[in-house]
């Protein structure tokens, strides 16, 4: 293990994302599902996880709530002695290109990485965590963990008790749009994921003070694009409608889900399929809240 141990965890995680064979969107040509990935880092005791539970609501976890759930036996921990690893998992440039030329449904590449690129994204949580054990590092994947839960509860509903794209706000690595999804320097069409680990490492430069900053219609009252692109106008200047949104997703795309993509998840029901696939279409697809 490296002495610093930031670079040594962006090492892991670079590692596998280049050549795993997992990260594939299993088509023919065994395109790869993601490019090579960001990774930021932010303390458990960083003020933003008390803010978050404010806003979203009590029932939201902080880092010291899910270590202390992970590891109920353990010597107590302080908040400090975490660490949220987070990283941003950017779709790669087919991917985008085709998303881009549709106007109500999915490409199939699309749907492709939402099912096999999420499926890679719990495969990079475990072989970080495996990394982090094996070194003697006490770690959780928090979306892994049984106690993850979505919620119908709070002013966000629904949501989740823990957010893979707050913890990436945190660790500096983008900021909230007008849509929700995270806009990242590598774009919003991506995946995220989050490790939290009793290991100390300095936090990510946050280079925002806004959770909009990087968001145009909110920061210099221009662009608003994604409110043209939602087939059924969910997004509007008040924000995203999740209600609206998941009445689309869920019901009225029903009919135009192909038979060719059912088979992608068939353990679970077309109502779930097209939540999962349409919704993060227009909502920026985080991962895990």
């Amino acid at each position: 293990m490296q002495t610093d141990r930031g670079a040594w965890i962006t090492a892991i995680i670079g590692h596998f994302v280049a050549s795993s064979s997992e990260n594939t969107l299993n088509t023919l040509a065994d395109e790869k599902a993601f490019d090579p990935p960001l990774v930021g880092f932010s303390t458990g005791s960083d003020p933003l996880y008390d803010e978050y539970v404010s806003h979203i609501g009590d029932f939201y976890l902080r880092p010291i709530d899910i270590f202390n759930r992970a590891f109920p036996e353990g010597a107590p921990v302080s908040p400090g002695a975490l660490t949220v690893i987070s990283w941003v998992l950017p779709s790669t440039p087919h991917t985008r290109h085709d998303q881009a030329a549709e106007a109500k449904r999915p490409s199939e590449r699309w749907v492709y990485l939402r099912h096999h690129g999420e499926h890679f994204n719990e495969a990079l949580r475990r072989h970080v965590v495996a990394e982090l054990s094996e070194a003697g590092i006490q770690a959780v994947a928090p979306v892994l963990a049984p106690y993850w839960s979505k919620s119908s509860q709070g002013p966000y509903a629904p949501c989740s008790n823990w957010s893979e794209r707050h913890a990436a706000y945190a660790a500096g690595l983008g900021t909230f749009g007008l849509c929700d999804g995270l806009i990242t320097p590598v774009g919003k069409a991506m995946r995220t994921g989050s490790v939290v680990a009793r290991v100390s490492i300095a936090p990510s430069p946050r280079p925002y003070t806004n959770r909009h900053a990087y968001c145009l219609f909110y920061s210099h009252g221009t662009c608003g694009k994604c409110m043209n692109r939602c087939p059924v106008k969910a997004i509007s200047k008040a924000g995203h409608d999740k209600t609206r949104c998941k009445q689309y997703t869920n019901v009225k795309m029903n009919a135009f889900i192909p038979v060719s993509y059912t088979h992608l998840r068939a353990h679970e029901t077309n109502e779930s399929i097209s939540y999962a696939v349409f919704c993060l279409k227009t909502g920026g697809g985080g991962g895990g809240g």
